[in-house]
C-alpha cells in the first residue's frame, strides 16, 4: 500500500511521506539521546560523532526536513546534516556550523546562512534528485544547489566533528520528516 500524499515545506507537488529506517551512530565522545546529539570533548582529532544514519536510496527525488537548535557550541565546524554517496564511499554534501552561527557547505566552503547561532531554531530542507541535483534550503529559502551523480545515497543528521572542527557541541533536532517522488 502506498503512503498517502503529503505536503512538503519546499518544492510542493507530488510528494509521498516516507519513514526510512535508521541506525544510531556514536563514536569517540559522541552521545545520542533521542534527538539530542552531543560531542562532549574538545579534541580536534579522531572520529567524534553522534548521528542518525538513514536507509540507503538509489533513485528518484527525496526530500528531508528537520529543525535544529544548537544549544551549546564550545567548539566549531560541526557537521549537522549530511548526504552520503555510498558509490563514492564518502560525504557528498555536508552542512556544518561554525561558532558564531555561520552555516556552510563543507565541500567548497560556501556560506549558506548566519542563522545557526546558539539558541536559534533553524529549518533545513534538502531536495535530492539522484543523477541531477541536490538543493539545500535554510528557513524555506534556497541557499545551495549542487550537481548530483547517480548512485546510492543516504541521509545523516546530528553532530559530527569535521576534519577542521572541534567540540564540544550539543545539537537538538525536532520535527524530522522525509518525502519521496
Amino acid at each position: 500500500m502506498a503512503a498517502p500524499a503529503a505536503h512538503a515545506e519546499v518544492e510542493p507537488g507530488g510528494w509521498n511521506s516516507t519513514s526510512p529506517s535508521f541506525t544510531v551512530q556514536e563514536r569517540g565522545c559522541g552521545q545520542v539521546d533521542n534527538l539530542t546529539f552531543t560531542l562532549t570533548c574538545s579534541t580536534a582529532s579522531g572520529d567524534q560523532r553522534a548521528e542518525r544514519r538513514y536507509a540507503t536510496y538509489t533513485g528518484g527525488t527525496r526530500q528531508f526536513e528537520g529543525y535544529f537548535r544548537i544549544s551549546a557550541m564550545g567548539g566549531t565546524r560541526i557537521s549537522l546534516k549530511q548526504t552520503f554517496n555510498e558509490s563514492a564511499s564518502g560525504p557528498y554534501f555536508m552542512l556544518a556550523a561554525e561558532r558564531g552561527g555561520r552555516l556552510y557547505a563543507v565541500h567548497g566552503g560556501t556560506t549558506l546562512s548566519t542563522a545557526g547561532t546558539v539558541g536559534a531554531t533553524v529549518r533545513v530542507n534538502t531536495v535530492h534528485q539522484v543523477g541531477t541535483s541536490h538543493r539545500t534550503y535554510i528557513n524555506g529559502s534556497l541557499k545551495h544547489t549542487y550537481s548530483s551523480p547517480g548512485g546510492s545515497f543516504y541521509d545523516k543528521f546530528g553532530a559530527y566533528r569535521t576534519d577542521s572542527g572541534s567540540g564540544p557541541a550539543t545539537v537538538v533536532w525536532s520535527n524530522v520528516k522525509f518525502w519521496s517522488k
